[in-house]
């Protein structure tokens, strides 16, 4: 089957779905999931839901990496923050403002080159953080 053949195809179960009512948003349900849907989900709510998931079974769903870090997120985990060079924190502490650069291997603050945001963050207050979340980048 080709491209053009398929997006035809998926067009058609589109509207198809987008037309139903409710008892058919309930029977193709059903069909495509193999249970009925959750209580008091509309009718709208199933068309999507239905519309998705014919398209990720016609045009592939998302890859192992995006589901993992969506899991990540539903679950309460922040996903990593790559910070890119170029970028600048900002902390105020104690009453003064400290500003952070990122470059290339490592940050930059007063001047000096540090390896690590946590070791900036010990000099700054004395005491072991983590740098990520001292800056509120985790």
């Amino acid at each position: 089957m080709d491209a053009t053949h398929a997006e035809s195809d998926l067009a058609k179960v589109f509207c198809d779905i987008e037309h139903l009512d409710r008892p058919g948003c309930l029977d193709q349900w059903r069909e495509v999931f193999g249970r009925p849907p959750p209580k008091y989900v509309s009718p709208q709510f199933m068309k999507r839901v239905l519309i998705w998931e014919h398209q990720n079974r016609e045009l592939g769903g998302l890859s192992v990496r995006t589901e993992r870090r969506l899991q990540n997120i539903a679950l309460g985990k922040a996903p990593p923050t790559a910070l890119k060079p170029g970028s600048h924190l900002v902390r105020e502490w104690n009453g003064r403002t400290y500003q952070v650069e990122v470059v290339d291997g490592g940050f930059l603050m007063d001047g000096k080159m540090w390896r690590s945001l946590s070791a900036i963050a010990k000099h700054i207050t004395g005491a072991h953080w983590s740098g990520p979340r001292f800056f509120g980048v985790q």
